[in-house]
């Protein structure tokens, strides 16, 4: 094996195995190693290593898993919390008489402002500075938090807003594969680059071999005090990829195939570790592609091993070379260098085989990620957004119609969005994007009025690649347009429509749709005023934008129609594949990289001139309307559930079907002014024009609890009124919100849960959900499956996460809301342990049938005892106050 430079150590996990080294997987001797760390470091006994090393080797489990990352990420909209907690914590730790040093990151962090811009302005030359100031004028307060943050805990780095998205800057930049610190003696210690982040695209840096995760906000900041981070052994599975991806297809083509496979597969909490010629083939950012979608099939993590592909890709990126020497060495010497001779070895307790040459161009839609369809199928997909009952609707197609969309009818594309992390980090795809709109501007074609076109890159390196290789002139004539470096569009911060879109939409009735370049397409998320989105490669974007309808089959069927009259079919558009990578070749190099990430950790004017408020303490201010102490970090939010046996009498608050999102729970779209959110608000003084998102609310929880279920796509079958945020009061029988009928169980004394279907909690690391269901005094949500991150988060606000028996549900114990329901057992809860349901009906029946905690560890039991992480974490201020 390759030596180490001789001043760095290294925990030697050939000697910690036990066991075959050559025969684990990657992932699980990244696993093995951080154990050994745990061990050298005095937080683990030996045999818990030699547990992880038998568990690594398929041969049993450690019952649960302590792992410690050697770096957190964050983003605004979810790290804004996590700095709240840091602050009241703190806060709470001064009160007991220790000092406000207590209460610090242990570990580096970086936070990346990335969530927060708009597209409010598109297709004009000045529209990035617009914008810019725009996302300033709003978030003042916000980023002076952040700013006291930067100063006020070491170790804490901020990206200010304006340089990219965290996953793209954590690809290009932040990411060293191999991180060296102090080890306990002292001397420079090398370890694998290991990172959770407070995003559920965090795994995007798998495609560099860095094992990462995303966590929601109250497990990063437990995380930062040093709280070992516990989880169940994961599934490992081995997704073996054969073949090469055809002319014509794309990385993004690829990870909806996968997304749509995996999730009917079911690899929920599984981490996924992909091989085979056909994942050598790959580029780093096709594995990024890839690994960054991995929350979206239910996966905790995607990993690509290292191997020389990952050298290439350091260095293309500017790395330093001392670093991708220090990568190399490090990786083969603990066996973490993947190579082709000895991939046989490797035993996977799981694999599945996909064939890269069976993907064909798609997109994903109209509702979610996994709803992969051929190109051919996207004009029939539009009967699953709903009709609209205008212009003939998708299902009533005339074939002989116009080959160019005069009109916008049902299927109009209102927004087409160049954004996101996932395709925004891929040169290639960027790069045919610019072809595809550069052939489209030499035939004459333009883009309708009621298309709303934007381009917002995750990195400042994607403008300059594409002027350099002549393509950003022609995407900017069809209104491509750089409009801000962050998400945007994939998240809901779309801007209003154009005033022909929104005419189209809100006075003549059509099925408005969305097609962008993102991850994440659910129900109400895009715009309030779209019915369907679809993900797409960039390429396909421009297409769909130059077409102004998905009411088209673009296989056969024209684009659009040039201004002599000839129609111009996709084929006409799309460029070779040599063509594209001569343009990637020629048009980037690792001077790109290090001009644009020179000045990462500097703001301008506008940054460095924020007021900072407080200095070791954060000075809460009692007039905001943004920035507020958090409610549940000195007592629990709705009490100890677990501390008593039973649980009675309890209502159920809302009655939910399968694929419930974060984003129904939370959203974080526009306040709408006679929401109950917006009137809380104009009643505080706060003028409509600035209300704002509930994104950049979450540090107010007088705002959010009144978000929580809010989202007017959520269909709660207790409710009369048609979806939205209503529900009924039992046995009054009288509809309500759902914040006012939990407010009003409140004050009776009566405790609520929530009932739902399969993968509840589906999208994102949002914390917020979990917390404003909390904050609701919502005890325990009952459901037949849960998304992992999101059941992560209901235990760390003290909220009990349960399970149907298996191919059981509400419907099969006839719940309809009207019932009374007791929790039978609570004090003897124990991971995937029994909890008895009973069924008190009105009629006087009682039935019972026996539920399983999804809690996953003994820590986790803990946490519920005590209410959540956060009282559990002040709870040891406590105790070490008294000692």
């Amino acid at each position: 094996m390759t030596a180490l430079p001789a001043r760095h150590d290294l925990h030697r996990i050939a000697e910690s195995a036990g066991a075959d080294l050559a025969a684990m997987p990657y992932v699980a001797r990244i696993l093995l190693e951080n154990a050994a760390h745990l061990a050298a470091t005095g937080q683990a006994e030996p045999e818990f290593v030699h547990a992880v090393a038998h568990w690594a080797a398929g041969d049993g489990t450690p019952g649960e898993l302590s792992f410690q990352p050697s770096r957190v990420v964050l983003q605004d909209y979810s790290g804004i919390p996590v700095i709240l907690d840091l602050a009241a914590l703190r806060a709470a730790a001064v009160h007991r008489g220790m000092p406000a040093g207590r209460v610090n990151p242990v570990i580096p962090a970086h936070l990346v402002v990335d969530h927060t811009v708009r597209a409010d302005v598109t297709g004009r030359p000045d529209a990035l500075r617009i914008n810019t100031d725009l996302e300033f004028a709003r978030n003042e307060e916000r980023y002076a938090l952040l700013r006291w943050a930067e100063q006020a805990f070491p170790g804490l780095r901020v990206v200010p807003p304006g340089k990219g998205i965290v996953h793209q800057i954590n690809l290009e930049r932040l990411a060293q594969v191999v991180a060296v610190g102090p080890g306990p003696d002292g001397r420079p210690l090398a370890r694998p680059d290991t990172v959770l982040g407070t995003d559920s695209h965090t795994p995007m840096v798998g495609a560099l071999g860095v094992l990462g995760w995303g966590v929601g906000g109250i497990e990063a900041t437990s995380a930062l005090l040093g709280e070992p981070v516990l989880i169940a052994p994961p599934r490992v599975i081995g997704v073996r990829l054969t073949g090469a991806l055809r002319p014509g297809t794309t990385a993004t083509d690829l990870v909806l195939t996968l997304n749509q496979l995996l999730r009917e597969y079911g690899v929920v909490g599984a981490i996924l570790e992909f091989h085979g010629e056909g994942a050598r083939r790959l580029t780093v950012p096709d594995r990024a592609t890839i690994a960054n979608m991995a929350p979206d099939h239910g996966a905790t993590t995607s990993f690509f091993p290292v191997d020389d592909e990952t050298l290439r890709f350091l260095r293309a990126t500017g790395r330093d070379a001392q670093q991708v020497a220090l990568v190399e060495s490090y990786c083969r010497a603990q066996g973490l260098f993947h190579e082709a001779a000895t991939e046989s070895s490797v035993r996977y307790p799981e694999e599945l085989t996909v064939d890269l040459g069976a993907v064909e161009p798609c997109v994903a839609g109209p509702h979610r990620p996994d709803q992969r369809l051929p190109l051919s199928a996207v004009p029939r997909s539009l009967a699953d957004a709903g009709s609209s009952g205008s212009g003939g609707g998708a299902g009533n197609r005339n074939e002989s119609r116009p080959t160019a969309a005069v009109a916008p009818a049902d299927g109009a594309v209102v927004i087409a969005a160049l954004t996101s992390c996932t395709n925004t980090s891929h040169p290639a795809s960027m790069i045919t994007a610019g072809l595809v709109a550069r052939r489209a501007v030499e035939l004459g074609l333009t883009v309708p009025a009621w298309t709303k076109t934007s381009l917002a890159p995750g990195s400042r390196t994607v403008p300059a690649y594409l002027e350099a290789a002549g393509l950003l002139a022609p995407l900017e004539k069809l209104g491509f347009g750089v409009v801000a470096f962050g998400c945007t569009t994939c998240h809901g911060n779309s801007g209003p429509l154009t005033p022909d879109g929104a005419r189209a939409v809100t006075e003549d009735g059509v099925l408005g749709t969305a097609v962008l370049s993102g991850n994440r397409n659910f129900e109400g998320r895009i715009h309030p005023q779209v019915r369907a989105a679809y993900l797409a490669s960039p390429g396909l974007v421009v297409a769909y934008a130059l077409a102004g309808t998905v009411d088209r089959d673009l296989t056969r069927e024209p684009v659009a129609v040039a201004p002599d009259g000839r129609p111009v079919h996709l084929r006409d558009l799309w460029p070779d594949p040599a063509e594209v990578a001569e343009a990637v070749r020629t048009a980037t190099g690792p001077g790109l990289f290090d001009d644009v990430y020179d000045d990462l950790f500097e703001g301008d004017e506008r940054w460095r001139s924020l007021e900072v408020r407080g200095d070791e303490l954060y000075a809460w201010s009692p007039d905001s309307h943004y920035i507020l102490r958090p409610p549940y970090v000195d007592t629990p939010t709705a009490g100890s559930l677990v501390s008593s046996d039973e649980l009675t009498g309890a209502r159920i608050l809302a009655l939910l079907g399968d694929r419930v999102t974060t984003d129904h729970i939370s959203p974080v779209g526009p306040i709408a002014p006679d929401s109950e959110a917006g009137e809380y608000l104009t009643g505080a003084g706060v003028p409509v024009a600035q209300l704002g998102s509930f994104g950049t609310r979450r540090g107010n929880h007088h705002v959010m609890v009144r978000g929580t279920f809010a989202n007017p796509r959520l269909r709660n079958a207790m409710s009369d009124a048609g979806p939205g945020p209503w529900t009924r009061h039992q046995p009054s029988g009288e509809t309500g919100t759902i914040h006012a009928t939990a407010g009003r169980y409140r004050s009776e004394g009566v405790p609520v849960i929530v009932v739902a279907g399969a993968e509840y909690g589906a999208g994102s690391a949002r914390d917020w959900a979990a917390k404003g269901t909390a904050l609701l005094g919502v005890r325990a949500v009952l459901a037949e499956s849960f998304e992992r991150i999101h059941r992560g988060n209901l235990v760390g606000m003290g909220v009990l996460p349960l399970c149907f028996p298996a191919g059981e549900n509400s419907a099969t114990h006839r719940l309809d809301g009207s019932e009374e329901i007791d929790l039978v057992g609570l004090s003897g809860v124990r991971p995937r342990g029994p909890v008895r349901i009973r069924v008190r009906r009105a009629d006087g029946t009682v039935t019972e049938f026996e539920a399983t905690a999804a809690v996953e560890t003994a820590r986790e039991v803990e946490y519920l005892r005590v209410g959540g992480i956060l009282p559990y974490v002040t709870s040891r201020f406590a105790a070490e106050t008294t000692r």
